[in-house]
């Protein structure tokens, strides 16, 4: 046993010296200086609102995409010891002592960084030399508009850096699989690219299409397999359920485990949650779950209730009433029924609470034990503070004359008769005998005489004039017009009630309500909630100084003024190499007229270039070119705001391309010895001009040194692009 102590223990490492310094120029170009400017950077003050928020645990949606990507830059404030407490209302603002901005800005200026060594590796696996792979790399290191977007607290550098990764992990899944099928290795790549994938659509949507991307292109290599007649159908199954584990099933339960920490950490109530349901905010500490938390549950007869639309925007209303009447006569000269007024009312208020009352009975308390409503039931809807009835009948609504006039019934002795009897709908039942719930059912209201259903139509027109206070419309919709959310409602505040005379009723209605039991939401229940809202939900789009079209990125028309120093004029835009830019257009170019030649080429039974440099040729534009036009054509479908920023993932695929461009034509176009020496002493010119530009840039890509009025002039290369210059 003991002989094999006779010989030492070797350990042999093998390490690639051009990516260990990669690597370290890449952190070191991200990295260096990275808390100058110490002042708000663009879209930091966008950002660092919900790092702040991440910070004091408060809820919030941002409809710009999940919240992976918002979570990796609150790790940073946390790091830092950041305790949230800045306001963000300004670009160029001066951050305070306590704002740790070095350790806010790292994550993002790692993943900028990191994306210099994944260059080169992609090219590596894609066996390319490794000269176009360090071509590669140094492209993606010098490429100025890359740094500026790295080394601040932006979602970019960190989007691009789990797309590389993603496609470097399924390259090497896909290499390691020609000799070793399911080995430990295998296994491990292939499910990074899942987890890879997850995490870039995680951090912006933008990642999805990079993530459809890979999976096409892993379902055109399994096709591919299924022709290959030595693998038995198990293994074909084996390899297929393989895949749907770590490219489908993986990535869906890590984009949900983003929503599960996301809301975990975000517990307390604030702004934001006012879109949200009822159910939702009264599942957040503080809030509304102060007034709501162990309400009574089931809605009975003799209920005082208060009744949220939920439709929810473009901000929350509930149903409410006041003693002023609808006018005679209408501005437009069409007459009104002269009843009490009934609105949707964006503020708590008393009146607010209605009484759900049994038409059969004349009681409005809550019987012992209470008799709960159910799905179809026939009831009347009291208004708490006047004691009127909610009504509707044939009558032209104010602002919607194609539909019903909704208010509370004025008995004026005339032949106009109540009709106030509702049918309750509960639209997310699960049979047609569930109980009325507070805060989790949502109904409808069906009027028993005309079919209409009660409606909050204030959200699509304007308010109510000055005779109802610039309060919201409340209407009879006839139901063939369609199903809309803003005919459902939910019981927000409930209590029973036990006042039967009127003096004490209003003294009830203004304490508050009652706690007896709660109620708590799943989380499949919120998350499916905030999907939709981040999906659904959009800010008004609105035309910014710095907004562009997708066809101003190509040639790089535009620009983007980040930060400018208040006196010294030195100043930050996000502006791109130009030379490496051209480059990559003229790359995609001759990418797509060679593959058209050489398919033309190949109908005709001429090969121009061997089988091997064929298949590299497509398998290097399929990741390439294909993800340079899944990344820039969809923002032409897009109806938002765009930014130049939004163009840089699909730059990065075509800078990937200029190096795979170059070995091609000098292994294959130029035959001779004198034409490879030219060849390469062009590229190293072309080369020595991208570093020259990079130079020459470096001042607005780092902020410093300051520049002179004339230099900064002198940096103005397109008659499009916005230098900023100070006036002396």
């Amino acid at each position: 046993m003991l002989g094999c102590l006779k010989n030492p223990v070797v350990v042999t490492v093998e390490i690639n010296m051009n990516l260990v310094a990669l690597t370290v120029i890449g952190l070191i170009s991200r990295l260096w200086g990275l808390s100058y400017p110490r002042a708000v950077v663009f879209d930091e003050v966008y950002y660092g609102q919900f790092v702040s928020l991440y910070m004091k645990r408060i809820f919030f949606v941002d409809d710009s995409g999940p919240p992976f990507g918002h979570m990796l830059l609150a790790l940073g404030g946390y790091l830092g010891g950041f305790d949230g407490n800045f306001l963000w209302n300004r670009i160029g603002a001066e951050y305070s002592m306590n704002v740790p901005i070095w350790s806010l800005r790292l994550l993002p200026a790692l993943a900028g960084a990191l994306c210099v060594p994944l260059a080169y590796q992609i090219l590596v696996e894609l066996q390319f030399s490794h000269c176009a792979a360090l071509g590669a790399a140094l492209l993606i290191l010098l490429e100025n508009s890359l740094i500026t977007q790295s080394r601040f607290m932006l979602l970019e550098s960190i989007l691009i850096f789990f797309i590389l990764l993603a496609v470097l992990s399924y390259l090497k899944f896909y290499n390691l699989q020609r000799d070793s099928f399911f080995s430990g290795s295998w296994w491990f790549w292939l499910l990074l690219t899942g987890v890879a994938c997850s995490c870039a659509v995680g951090v912006k949507y933008m990642g999805l299409f990079s993530y459809m991307l890979l999976l096409t292109i892993a379902g055109v290599h399994f096709w591919h397999m299924i022709g290959d007649r030595n693998l038995s159908n198990v293994s074909l199954m084996c390899h297929f359920l393989a895949r749907g584990l770590a490219l489908v099933i993986i990535p869906v339960a890590m984009y949900l485990s983003f929503f599960y920490v996301h809301l975990t950490l975000l517990y307390r109530s604030g702004p934001h949650d006012q879109i949200m349901t009822s159910a939702f905010q009264a599942s957040l500490e503080g809030g509304l779950a102060r007034i709501t938390q162990g309400q009574p549950l089931e809605v009975a007869y003799g209920s005082q209730i208060t009744l949220r639309n939920v439709l929810g925007k473009p901000t929350q209303c509930w149903l409410h009433s006041h003693t002023n009447t609808y006018p005679i006569r209408y501005e437009n000269g069409r007459g009104s029924s002269h009843q009490q007024q009934v609105t949707c009312y964006p503020f708590k208020d008393v009146n607010n609470w209605w009484i759900v009352k049994d038409p059969g009975m004349q009681q409005l308390v809550v019987s012992n034990p209470p008799r709960p409503v159910r799905h179809g039931h026939i009831v009347q809807l009291v208004h708490g503070i006047t004691t009127r009835y909610l009504n509707t009948h044939d009558v032209a609504a104010p602002l919607s004359p194609h539909s019903q006039e909704v208010s509370c019934y004025i008995d004026y002795n005339i032949s106009m008769p109540a009709q106030n009897l509702w049918r309750v709908e509960i639209v997310n039942r699960e049979s047609d005998t569930d109980v009325w719930k507070t805060i989790l059912s949502e109904v409808r209201f069906v009027h028993v005489n005309t079919s209409a259903v009660l409606k909050a139509s204030g959200f699509f027109g304007a308010s109510l004039p000055e005779w109802g206070y610039r309060q919201l419309e409340v209407v009879g919709e006839k139901l063939s017009k369609g199903y809309h959310q803003s005919m459902v409602w939910n019981v927000e505040e409930h209590r029973y009630g036990k006042s039967q005379e009127q003096k004490e009723r209003e003294v009830e209605l203004h304490s508050p309500t009652q706690m007896d039991i709660s109620k708590n939401l799943s989380f499949m229940a919120k998350f499916t909630e905030l999907q939709w809202k981040i999906l659904t939900l959009k800010n008004e789009d609105t035309e910014h100084k710095y907004s562009s079209s997708a066809l101003d990125w190509i040639t790089m028309d535009t620009n983007i003024a980040y930060w400018l120093h208040p006196t010294s004029g030195a100043q930050i835009h996000l502006l791109g190499n130009v030379v490496t830019w051209a480059s990559a257009n003229i790359a995609a170019l001759v990418y797509a007229c060679l593959s058209l030649w050489y398919l033309i080429r190949r109908r005709r039974k001429i090969y121009d270039i061997p089988e091997d440099a064929w298949q590299l040729w497509v398998s290097a534009g399929g990741i390439c070119v294909g993800g340079w036009a899944v990344n820039y054509l969809p923002f032409f479908l897009m109806e938002k705001t765009l930014f130049l920023y939004h163009y840089l993932p699909a730059l990065t695929f075509q800078i990937l391309l200029i190096p795979i461009i170059l070995q091609h034509l000098g292994n294959h176009l130029c035959r001779s010895l004198l034409l490879k020496s030219m060849f390469s002493a062009l590229v190293v010119a072309w080369f020595s001009s991208v570093y020259l530009v990079y130079r020459t840039f470096s001042p607005v890509t780092y902020g410093e040194p300051s520049l002179s009025v004339t230099e900064l002039k002198d940096l103005r290369w397109k008659d499009s692009w916005n230098i900023l210059i100070q006036k002396q």
